[in-house]
């Protein structure tokens, strides 16, 4: 049931989609349909190769309107078209007209120059139609340049003869001694892959090793980080030792010290009050 629900979706956006592009082309088409234009009629002296009726209109470079219709006339050297052009177009008397390519084998397009503002308007009819007449080169300007630039081409080739014999002598010898020499080419490229295969083992290689030898260096350091540990834990042991022995050296010193002064004082104070006894020895005199 979903699937079904979503190709009704699918369906309905196709169906909207081409709808809306179908709406779009009409509203385009009423659009241009509406625009004001003017006819006008254009002689051409010659071919007008490369010209096709729906083929745009220019003015100044912009475009302004088309080609409706091309037909012959009385002359067998003319071409008549006819152009439909906005009336906004400012299209006098003196306005020029050609023939514009895309390039060496584009679509032409009709090109109008204005020169004068000042110049009249445009009031010769030509059955029925306000009529320009082209350039005399107008429709020539096509085979010209074909002509030109193949004859500039052909000078170029013409005069560089040698040289491109010559390139195409060696391209061939070159292409030959590629082709004798293809067993060894193909051997080069074998032993260049094998180059660079060794190439690639050799990196894994030292991509190992320098892991190993990071690994080896790693625990050497942490092996010496532990032993001057222990060893600074040593050190400050035996001084920690010493400092207690010097300490206790020091307070047996003072002890002594202490009790020899006890010993002295005791002794001035004996000789102060007995002094006969230092001299003539004895015990102490008794009042």
């Amino acid at each position: 049931m979903e699937d079904r629900a979503k190709y009704v979706l699918i369906g309905v956006f196709t169906f909207a989609v081409v709808a809306a592009a179908f709406g779009f082309v009409y509203w385009l088409h009423n659009n241009a349909g509406n625009r004001e234009t003017a006819a006008y009629r254009v002689i051409f002296e010659g071919s007008v190769s490369g010209l096709r009726v729906g083929g745009p209109v220019l003015f100044n470079g912009i475009r302004v309107g088309e080609v409706t219709d091309m037909r012959l006339t009385d002359s067998p050297s003319q071409v008549a078209a006819i152009l439909s052009v906005a009336t906004t177009t400012p299209v006098r008397a003196d306005t020029r007209v050609s023939l514009e390519y895309a390039g060496l084998t584009g679509i032409a397009s009709v090109s109008l120059k204005g020169a004068t503002a000042s110049a009249p308007p445009l009031t010769k009819k030509e059955a029925g139609f306000l009529t320009l007449k082209a350039d005399p080169n107008a429709g020539t300007d096509m085979s010209t340049a074909v002509r030109e630039t193949l004859g500039r081409a052909d000078a170029v080739i013409a005069e560089n003869q040698e040289s491109i014999r010559n390139s195409i002598k060696n391209l061939e010898t070159f292409t030959a001694s590629l082709a004798r020499n293809s067993d060894k080419i193909d051997k080069l490229i074998d032993n260049s892959s094998q180059a660079m295969g060794s190439i690639n083992d050799l990196a894994g290689s030292l991509k190992k090793d320098t892991s190993e030898l990071a690994t080896i260096l790693g625990k050497q350091t942490t092996d010496l980080a532990t032993n001057l540990d222990k060893r600074t834990a040593e050190i400050s042991e035996g001084i920690n030792r010493l400092t207690d022995s010097a300490n206790k050296q020091v307070n047996l010193v003072g002890n002594n010290l202490n009790r020899a002064i006890t010993n002295i004082d005791k002794q001035v104070t004996d000789l102060a009050k007995n002094p006969h006894r230092i001299i003539f020895g004895g015990g102490n005199d008794k009042k």
